[in-house]
């Protein structure tokens, strides 16, 4: 029998409609359960292209051991952290704060009031080389439940009131705070350091893409001159489009890699990364005129018009990592396979020319890839290229051979990013389709992801949308609104994001301390209401929102926005002057900001 989640609209609650354990969305109904019965909350908090998710899932959620613990002692909650990005930034970081990493699943054990005592990421059934078993968790914080309950409940108290303090405290700041010049200095000799000359990316494996960190220093090497900026990016991209975390059948990047090399990558695709992808792609391109960089824009945009468009106009969030329960199986080949489609001389041409060996390079098969064949200089020596008769038939058979499960919500902040990015490549390659597919999504947006009084809503999916804006969706669709803008020169698009950015600063921003809160003013609270700074794999919504005062500021001249800046910029530079190579697309507004007043 299905269990509470059989009506939710998210791929990843529906993933777990059919578990035997009791599920609850996050909902009043659960809580006041939880209270009425005495009993903690189990929080599980995923995504559902999420490789450790389903491992957690099969093994764990569909057991009908573990599932009679969860249903017999605690009340059972299942997040979906793109449609709550608000919860799943408060949780993780609860997460952060008491193991020191973080990560999906993320699994929280809290009170019937929401306040958490336990928390952690995978779990193993049973315990497992030294990491400890959910079952033996489960059971353990049952019997402290019984016996210690007081001793819970302080200490979800105490770790509730930290967060607090974590999430309203300001940075200790020195008396004399950086100036512009400084931070964006600092932030490039941090780079410098942790730089990778062999293989490009920062520090060892994993490796993140994080376009914004490249175009920080595509900016950093044109506004000050500095050649080896240019140069780390270059490596970097050089690298990432010949790995194997690029994928050179059907387009597109996958999320990260696990290795130095960007050969063997966490095989999920992500709306975000790829859209970000296609805008450090497209600097590189604006800045060098290399081809590679040109035909790597394209093969990506191509790859998120072809498979993550719904048919109304907007972009899904992604494809999974697995196929048929196995990590990768979709995207790895042996020659055999390649032979048997191409035929032996195209097929050992085509092996040869993408790395497919019979050792294989990743579980006895191989991940296509271009490492080491594209000439010393990553890819400039031998002009960049592939035979698009292959690859339509290696893309043919791919297809053929095996499914990936598709995460078709949309979201409005990923969509905004994709948006801006397609504009922009339509307008530097003169490529109308990518215009149009932009236009579209804002069509998109307006006419199906604004609710009744005219606010954004987070989430659309199977004709509903839901979820009110968080400060990411309004900060990144102004953004777009405003490329859009300087592409068509079309009035519309600046008069609603004026309009947006007015609702972005009255239901987001902190006017006493400031900055600008994850989730607005007149939302349902939780227990505690962030302001994320830090530029992860996204941009945070707070860099976000002093790119879109300061454009804003630039464009319409009026001094109201121009003093919104000078506040957020304030609030910024305080909170990054320590580490301030974490915080690549603030320093970039900064810099817009400061460029377009000269």
């Amino acid at each position: 029998m299905s269990n509470r989640l059989k009506d939710e609209k998210s791929p990843y609650l529906i993933q777990h409609k059919d578990n035997p354990v009791d599920w609850y969305p996050w909902c009043e109904e659960a809580f006041r359960k939880a209270e009425e019965q005495n009993k903690p909350i189990f929080l599980s908090i995923g995504y559902s292209t999420c490789h450790w998710c389903h491992e957690m899932a099969h093994e764990s959620f569909e057991d009908e051991e573990v599932a009679e613990i969860l249903n017999q002692g605690y009340v059972s909650i299942k997040v979906d952290r793109e449609e709550r990005p608000d919860i799943d930034s408060v949780y993780m970081s609860v997460c952060q704060v008491l193991t020191g990493q973080g990560g999906w699943p993320l699994t929280i054990i809290m009170t019937p009031e929401q306040k958490p005592f336990f928390a952690g990421t995978y779990f193993p059934r049973e315990q497992y080389y030294g990491r400890p078993g959910l079952k033996d968790i489960l059971r353990k914080v049952l019997e402290l439940w019984r016996d210690r309950r007081e001793d819970l409940i302080r200490d979800g108290e105490e770790i509730t009131a930290a967060i607090n303090r974590a999430s309203t405290a300001q940075k200790d700041r020195p008396g004399n705070l950086l100036s512009e010049k400084e931070l964006l200095r600092k932030a490039y000799h941090t780079f410098k350091e942790q730089f990778d000359p062999v293989w490009g990316g920062f520090g060892g494996a994993p490796k993140f893409p994080a376009p914004h960190n490249l175009l920080f220093l595509m900016r950093y090497a044109g506004e000050e001159g500095k050649n080896d900026a240019l140069r780390m990016a270059e490596i970097t991209l050089d690298a990432m489009m010949n790995g194997g975390i690029h994928d050179h059948i059907g387009g597109g990047f996958s999320r990260y890699s696990t290795d130095e090399k960007w050969l063997v990558p966490h095989f999920e695709k992500m709306l975000y990364d790829n859209a970000l992808l296609i805008l450090a792609y497209l600097e590189a391109y604006r800045i060098t005129g290399k081809d590679k960089y040109e035909d790597t824009v394209r093969h990506t945009a191509d790859y998120i018009l072809r498979e993550l468009t719904d048919s109304q106009g907007g972009f899904y969030c992604g494809q999974d990592a697995d196929s048929e329960g196995v990590e990768g199986r979709y995207y790895v080949f042996t020659p055999e396979e390649v032979t048997a489609v191409l035929g032996e001389e195209e097929g050992r041409e085509f092996c040869s020319r993408y790395g497919i060996t019979r050792e294989g390079n990743f579980e006895g098969k191989s991940i296509p890839n271009r490492i080491g064949r594209c000439g010393g200089d990553g890819g400039q020596a031998e002009t960049w290229e592939f035979k698009a008769n292959q690859i339509k038939k290696i893309y043919d058979y791919r297809l053929k051979r095996s499914s990936l499960h598709k995460d078709d919500k949309i979201l409005l902040s990923w969509n905004a990013w994709t948006i801006l990015a397609l504009a922009r490549a339509g307008a530097v390659l003169k490529e109308e389709r990518y215009l149009d597919a932009a236009r579209r999504v804002r069509e998109f947006i307006e006419g199906h992801m604004t609710d009744a009084e005219g606010r954004l809503c987070l989430r659309y999916r199977d004709g509903e949308a839901a979820f009110r804006g968080q400060l990411e969706d309004y900060a990144v669709y102004v953004l777009a609104l405003l490329e859009l803008y300087q592409v068509d020169l079309q009035k519309e698009y600046l008069t609603e994001a004026v309009r947006r950015a007015g609702q972005m600063r009255q239901f987001f921003e902190d006017a006493r301390e400031g900055g600008y809160y994850i989730y607005a003013s007149d939302a349902v609270p939780l227990i505690a209401r962030p302001k994320e700074m830090h530029d992860g794999a996204l941009p945070s919504g707070n860099s976000a929102a002093l790119m879109v005062l300061g454009k804003l500021a630039a464009l319409t001249g009026e001094e109201g926005w121009r003093e919104a800046f000078d506040r957020q910029a304030r609030y910024c530079a305080g909170e990054i002057q320590e580490y301030p190579a974490g915080y690549s697309f603030t320093l970039l507004a900064m810099t817009d900001y400061i460029k377009s007043n000269l």
